[in-house]
């Protein structure tokens, strides 16, 4: 599909949705109404552009379609700018890499899933490894070529209902204060007004998304939190984390041996400082959560509902880590589970289950 015929179709589809609604601010000095009261969108993250070269795929309009029959209606990608991004010259863009996720955008519009586009991997952070040349907190070079990316995305689907499409603008910011990171985001925010004075932006917290930040409290943007605690437990035997998460004891739900081990203990240090900042008028939306497919598959049931169960009390949407994958409900490969076959892919019934009810 051709980007113009693209936006053609997104603006022809999202006409009648907007009558009697104020979802665009006219002025970046005025907060975003959807920023402040966010919908509970409730979905999952797809991952086909998560990191190159392992992936840069094109998405896959089925994963949109079966959210929507299961009566989901969210997706974050979460992406590696090196996907689209010239390795001599940072600031020319791969068009055809690009159209792919403009038809991410539109698969979500023809399914009534919103997409929220993340740089999982910004210039000059990532969390993942190899580690980036720059840093995006102190380098000017860095936060330009940030601000280049969130301002091309921004012309790219100028016009596209923020009820449609957000920015996530950068994942998982960690070992660093507040100050340079707030500094960041309210630049980045700035080249994405210049252009579209009404886009929907997410902030994530601070340590990992964990921890919320009052100093954006005012910028009329909403803010990602995560749902990886008890970290024994969400990552039990995981590969990727320090000593491959084998030198911990098999997960157990609750955990009286570990400070978050309880519906209880995860209400006040993983809830309640983030309603404080709902109350403030900033929308909270967890972008990621989820147990790797080690854990025990009734503890991962238990646990679960008893997380889905503070976020729904809170009014927070949430996007499971993955949907198809060692976190989701496609193709997990958990020991434990009695698969259904669906569509060819393996199907973990009990989770789905307890997150539609969710």
């Amino acid at each position: 599909m051709q980007r113009r015929q693209f936006l053609s179709t997104v603006a022809a589809g999202a006409a009648g949705s907007l009558v009697g609604r104020h979802v665009f601010a006219q002025d970046s000095a005025v907060s975003v109404p959807l920023a402040r009261e966010l919908p509970r969108w409730r979905g999952f993250n797809l991952l086909e552009k998560f990191m190159k070269p392992w992936h840069n795929k094109p998405f896959v309009e089925s994963d949109f379609a079966w959210m929507a029959e299961w009566g989901f209606d969210f997706a974050r990608l979460p992406m590696d700018y090196r996907c689209w991004t010239d390795e001599n010259d940072p600031y020319k863009l791969d068009e055809k890499t690009l159209a792919e996720i403009d038809q991410a955008v539109e698969f979500g519009r023809k399914h009534g899933v919103h997409v929220s586009l993340n740089l999982h991997r910004a210039p000059g952070y990532t969390v993942a490894k190899p580690p980036e040349k720059m840093n995006l907190w102190e380098d000017e070079e860095a936060q330009k070529q940030f601000d280049f990316q969130w301002s091309q995305f921004a012309k790219r689907y100028r016009g596209v209902p923020s009820t449609q499409l957000s920015f996530d603008l950068v994942n998982e910011p960690a070992k660093l204060d507040a100050a340079p990171y707030v500094n960041v985001v309210r630049r980045a925010v700035a080249a994405i007004r210049k252009v579209d004075p009404g886009r929907l932006i997410i902030a994530e917290g601070l340590e990992w998304a964990r921890k919320p930040i009052f100093e954006l409290a005012d910028l009329g943007i909403a803010q990602s939190t995560r749902g990886y605690d008890p970290f024994p437990l969400t990552h039990y035997q995981a590969s990727w984390v320090w000593g491959g998460g084998k030198q911990w004891p098999v997960p157990t739900w609750p955990n009286p041996k570990d400070k978050l081990g309880s519906r209880e203990a995860l209400y006040e240090d993983r809830i309640v400082p983030w309603k404080k900042l709902q109350e403030k008028g900033v929308g909270v939306h967890v972008g990621e959560w989820g147990a790797y497919s080690k854990t025990p598959h009734d503890v991962v049931l238990g646990w679960g509902r008893d997380l889905l169960s503070l976020w729904k009390e809170a009014g927070f949407g949430w996007a499971l880590w993955n949907f198809r994958g060692s976190f989701g409900i496609l193709d997990s490969d958990r020991a434990d589970v009695e698969y259904e076959d669906f569509h060819g892919h393996k199907l973990d019934r009990k989770m789905l289950d307890l997150l539609r009810q969710s």
